[in-house]
């Protein structure tokens, strides 16, 4: 599951709604209730679902055979989730012979007496027939899934113009039991069929493989889908709609698919091309094939969230449909691409047993992410993009939150900055830990033991004490079961009174909460521009560390590999920051000091303007833009060249937004070329520049270069 996005007042985009501090509710005796994994009475088998959908009353009717048996203990009963639901009939099957059962119906459970009591040698097949009225069942959405209907038909009787006819479905977290009958919990597992009745002239989704479709004599179709590998309900989808359907390279001869409407078919490959090199990223990463018959994914209309991991069949919102003019500035929908992707391994194939684990899906899926950007554009990317995650979970006040929680008010409370964007750095920092080799083979090992079952937190510090041979209980217990993160001041001393040589640096953890940190970090002494690695621990309130150098150092770097989760305050001087944007080679590395010239209104600031990196030569330009510091006419040209020549679109615009801030005529040209750009947010730019020239006819100009407007051109 992707998270709706939101602007931060930082450059950042991070993928979520975030509740602010103090937004939960008042009561707060939840903090008493523990969540316990659900009780498993009776566990599914398999699921075979006929339905045909009544679009005048937004409907389903459903014809369902489900298999269960008793988990451990004989049991006469089942209990099953049915959501708002019309039950007509309740059976059971003997061979071909179907006998009416004894049940009870409050609108939200089916309680079923069994014909006998049964063992967990056995399996025994309900039939059921029931209508699920989806519009008529009074939900709660939360800030991570607006709605909680499980099933939605969208615009259903053609009466809105410009809106497709569509159905979808959304079962995280457990509302796949408003459209089937089904024990709606995580740690439950089924195999599936579904066979769906549509007007012919639309296409539809499923999990698995569509293995049949029948003509109808009434202008419908049946299309038939099988999967045949257990997953969890929640990851049940249809997907019905007029659609085009763009095959991509197949991997390993597994169909890759994109459903988009069809104005959409010429762009499907720009947005969603990179699948097919993902999913064999993924695979050699992991050690684990990708393991289902295909991957598919869809575009719906009016999405309650942004994105959903569906067996084999991805549902996105429809902020992923671009243009060429939009994907000129980049791909803003692959990441959630990468993500939704890395759940078919952590989430589909390996379930997070109760919604207090969620970290096992959430966490892995968010540093998926960094993943794909650091092997696809670069380690700089790759960062930049996870200090703006770190970034969201500092700003969303969630440090009294542990990552592995069994007490909160509501599971979809679970869907949050900490489960997410913290434990995706917490991820980061224990690849850095244990390297990347003991990294990726405890991951395989996690799948291996676990695929097509549950896992926990405590599951996956198994799989990493077993790989490395270290017990791992110290980072768990911190960083799974414990809250907040470590807030550091760093603070140096070069001229240490008798004794000659040394250089003292002084670490103080400085959080309130009373809480020390265990931190294995690399701290970097850098004479005469090469550096020194020392690995050292962080582990009291203060720690002090001694480093015996030749001559004073230029630079002394705390956290070389910019790893932490964490705070901090660093004391360097002019001269350390200087020699940090020219030695130290890390994103983070050259940002600080560049946050850092733009503090002190530094000159050195413009240095960021020939970085290597895109991203950084755009924040030096919004450094510039927005502190004292005086352009040159020297700096003022490399601008202007960056305008004019910069092969990123992206930091164009910013170059050309500068400028138009003077309303220099001389720029005029570069203006003129940029409102013709391919890219949105160059045109947008260059249109900005032209106003600012001739602000009397902006209205006309706007109109002129506009008509196509969407991305930054439409804002």
């Amino acid at each position: 599951m992707k998270r709706t996005v939101l602007m931060f007042a930082i450059a950042a985009l991070p993928a979520f709604v975030w509740a602010q501090p103090g937004e939960e509710s008042q009561d707060t005796s939840w903090k008493k209730v523990f969540r316990e994994s659900y009780t498993r009475i009776n566990d599914l088998v398999h699921t075979k679902l006929e339905v045909t959908f009544d679009y005048s009353k937004s409907y389903l009717n459903g014809k369902e055979w489900v298999t269960l048996k008793p988990h451990f203990y004989p049991t006469d009963s089942v209990l099953l989730d049915a959501k708002g639901m019309e039950i007509k009939q309740v059976s059971i099957l003997k061979g071909t012979a179907k006998t009416g059962l004894k049940y009870t119906y409050d609108n939200m459970q089916l309680n079923v007496k069994l014909d006998k009591t049964y063992t967990r040698n056995d399996n025994y097949t309900l039939y059921i027939e029931y209508v699920s009225k989806p519009n008529e069942l009074k939900t709660q959405g939360s800030v991570a899934i607006t709605d909680a209907k499980g099933l939605y038909f969208v615009n259903p009787l053609g009466e809105e113009k410009d809106k497709p006819t569509q159905i979808w479905t959304q079962g995280e977290t457990e509302a796949s039991s408003v459209w089937f009958v089904t024990i709606d919990k995580p740690n439950q597992k089924t195999t599936q069929e579904i066979s769906m009745t549509v007007p012919a002239k639309y296409v539809t989704l499923s999990n698995g493989l569509l293995k049949s479709q029948k003509k109808n004599t009434d202008g419908t179709r049946t299309d038939y889908w099988k999967m045949d590998q257990p997953h969890a309900p929640y990851l049940f989808f249809m997907g019905v709609g007029d659609y085009a359907i763009i095959k991509d390279a197949p991997y390993k001869g597994k169909e890759v698919s994109y459903y988009v409407e069809k104005e959409y078919a010429p762009y499907a490959k720009g947005i969603f091309g990179n699948t097919p090199e993902m999913i064999k990223f993924f695979s050699e990463k992991l050690g684990v094939d990708y393991p289902w018959d295909k991957y598919s994914q869809i575009v719906g209309r009016d999405y309650v969230s942004g994105a959903m991991e569906n067996t084999t069949a991805t549902l996105h919102q429809e902020s992923a449909y671009q243009n060429n003019r939009q994907l000129a500035d980049g791909n803003a929908w692959e990441e959630t691409i990468a993500h939704e992707l890395f759940h078919q391994w952590f989430g589909d194939l390996v379930t997070a047993e109760s919604w207090s684990n969620l970290t096992v899906n959430e966490s892995f899926a968010n540093y998926s992410e960094y993943l794909w950007d650091e092997y696809k554009y670069g380690k700089d990317y790759a960062d930049a993009h996870h200090f703006e995650d770190m970034q969201g979970y500092i700003m969303s006040g969630s440090e009294n939150k542990n990552l592995v929680r069994y007490h909160y008010s509501n599971k979809e409370d679970m869907f949050d900055a900490v489960s997410y964007n913290k434990g995706g750095r917490i991820l980061h920092m224990l690849r850095n830990y244990i390297g990347d080799d003991a990294f990726y083979k405890s991951l395989n090992l996690y799948l291996t033991q676990n695929k097509f079952k549950t896992g926990e937190a405590a599951q996956l510090r198994l799989a990493v004490e077993e790989v490395t041979g270290k017990d791992m209980n110290w980072f768990w217990n911190q960083w799974y079961y414990g809250n907040g993160h470590p807030k550091l001041k760093i603070s140096y001393n070069y001229d240490i009174p008798g004794i000659p040589n040394t250089a003292e640096v002084i670490v103080e953890q400085t959080q309130k909460t009373g809480k020390v940190f265990m931190l294995p970090i690399a701290i970097d002494v850098y004479t005469n521009g090469k550096a020194e690695r020392y690995a050292v621990w962080l582990k009291n309130t203060k720690d002090t560390f001694y480093f015996k150098t030749s001559t004073k150092p230029e630079l002394i770097n705390v956290d070389a590999d910019k790893i932490l989760l964490a705070e901090k305050t660093d004391n360097k001087s002019e001269e350390n920051a200087i020699a940090q944007f020219k030695y130290a080679k890390n994103y983070l590395d050259r940002r600080e000091a560049l946050d850092f010239f733009a503090r002190k209104t530094m000159p050195e600031v413009a240095k960021g303007l020939n970085d290597k990196f895109a991203g950084l030569r755009q924040y030096t330009l919004q450094k510039i833009a927005t502190t004292p510091y005086k352009t040159d006419a020297v700096v003022l040209e490399t601008i202007q060249n960056i305008a004019k020549t910069d092969k990123d679109k992206k930091t164009r615009a910013a170059a050309i937004t500068y400028l138009a801030k003077n309303a220099d005529a001389k720029y005029l040209p570069i203006y003129q070329s940029a409102v013709n750009d391919s890219s949105y947010s160059v045109a947008a730019a260059g249109l900005k520049g032209l106003v600012a020239l001739d602000a009397a006819n902006a209205y006309s100009l706007a109109k002129k270069y506009s008509s196509d407007a969407k991305g930054a051109l439409g804002a």
